[in-house]
């Protein structure tokens, strides 16, 4: 396997563009992903309660097996706006599968942007037409640019590999920044690939990759409304047709979760206000879900994030987060270290160089390790560390974006 150029364009038979249609103020706003050919589909979405009507129409959609076009703006999550923001959800995929010519229910949905403002339908009506003009193997750049919000840097990736003797490519693109937490956190992202699969496995892969990535990382444990992750395959590989546990279907899945996986780690790294990455590994839990719990609750806890953040060799406010995690575990049984370096084994302090924590937390990336030692279950978490320019952001988002009237942004 290899890394390549293109991102989500890089696959056979996939084009794309992005244009400005005055959603935002200047930059590029709205985005479009096509397949030459009808591709097989799946999806994941938010399990907020609370859904935007694109992801709404999304799932509708892909209850066909096949897509062939993705449609994403951004500057506007078309959500918490009722029946009115469905009615226009489905008319703008009306109008670009119209100009496709391919029929609506094969053009997925996705938005990001201020929560509760109409979508302006007009504007998006317009600017269709040399959305799909411009479409072009290389505008997969273009289209990581359209759909950042408070992102600081585009994110996209390409990787190809050898499958039964066919080259098959995947490429992706995502966003996302804020309002990060596990359940797919807080994001739009998206994937195409010219494998032949079926749609079962397809969707299989998708969940079990997306649970070791994106299901893997926190910002501030908020969670979206518009929480979005498609993919396409359009099997112009033509290899073999991939089916779950057949031959093929491990190298898929290890080059799928190779490419979620790096996108998480970006996501994070690019986080708002993020200055630090941060992995929160826990070991020896009795079960997979204490694990979890053990290491959510210290990668959201607001004290340990400014602890990494500012520096201060503070090991107790980690001590203190795994004991509000209500995992089973015995405090005289526990490890913890921090990079290399041990701070308690079983439960008793035994570092006794406090500068030795100070060296570990001045580096960008900062390592937790906790173990348990009551049984043989693992679970790794990614977060940031928590700063002043996280509350900045936040506190002037709507104000930033021009849209004072409305909440925070999906």
């Amino acid at each position: 396997m290899k890394i390549v150029k293109g991102g989500i364009t890089a696959p056979q038979g996939f084009k794309a563009n992005a244009v400005h249609s005055g959603l935002k103020k200047r930059n590029l706003d709205l985005a479009l992903i096509y397949s030459e050919v009808p591709a097989v589909a799946a999806g994941l979405f938010t399990t907020n309660r609370i859904q935007a009507a694109p992801v709404k129409v999304s799932r509708l959609h892909l209850r066909k097996n096949f897509a062939q076009a993705i449609l994403i703006n951004s500057g506007n999550a078309n959500s918490c706006t009722g029946e009115r923001g469905k009615k226009c959800a489905i008319e703008i995929a009306g109008l670009a599968a119209s100009r496709l010519g391919i029929d609506k229910s094969s053009l997925l949905l996705a938005s990001t942007g201020i929560i509760g403002k109409a979508l302006p339908v007009s504007k998006i009506a317009k600017a269709i037409p040399r959305l799909i003009k411009g479409l072009s193997p290389d505008g997969g750049s273009d289209v990581c640019k359209a759909i950042m919000t408070t992102d600081r840097a585009p994110k996209e990736i390409a990787v190809r590999f050898k499958l039964r003797g066919r080259s098959v490519t995947i490429g992706a693109v995502c966003k996302g920044a804020g309002m990060i937490s596990p359940k797919l956190a807080t994001m739009l992202a998206f994937f195409t690939t010219d494998i032949n699969i079926s749609k079962g496995t397809l969707a299989r892969a998708l969940k079990a990759s997306i649970e070791e990535s994106f299901n893997r990382i926190t910002i501030d444990g908020d969670m979206s409304t518009n929480d979005t992750v498609i993919i396409l395959a359009n099997g112009l590989a033509q290899n073999p047709r991939v089916r779950l546990n057949a031959p093929g279907f491990q190298a898929f899945q290890d080059a799928l979760d190779y490419v979620t996986i790096a996108l998480a780690k970006l996501i994070v790294k690019g986080g708002e206000g993020v200055t630090k990455f941060i992995e929160v590994k826990v070991l020896g839990a009795r079960t997979l879900q204490d694990a979890k719990m053990v290491a959510y609750n210290v990668a959201n806890s607001p004290l340990v994030k400014t602890m990494v953040g500012g520096g201060d060799p503070n090991w107790g406010r980690v001590m203190a987060s795994i004991g509000g995690s209500c995992a089973r575990f015995q405090e005289k049984k526990v490890n913890l270290l921090f990079g290399n370096t041990l701070v308690l084994r079983d439960g008793d302090l035994v570092l006794k160089d406090a500068s030795k924590l100070r060296r570990v937390l001045a580096k960008d990336e900062v390592r937790i390790t906790i173990d348990l030692k009551v049984g043989r279950n693992k679970a790794t978490v990614w977060t940031g560390d928590l700063t002043e320019e996280y509350v900045r952001i936040n506190a002037k988002y709507s104000t930033r974006t021009q849209f004072s009237d409305a909440r925070r942004a999906s």
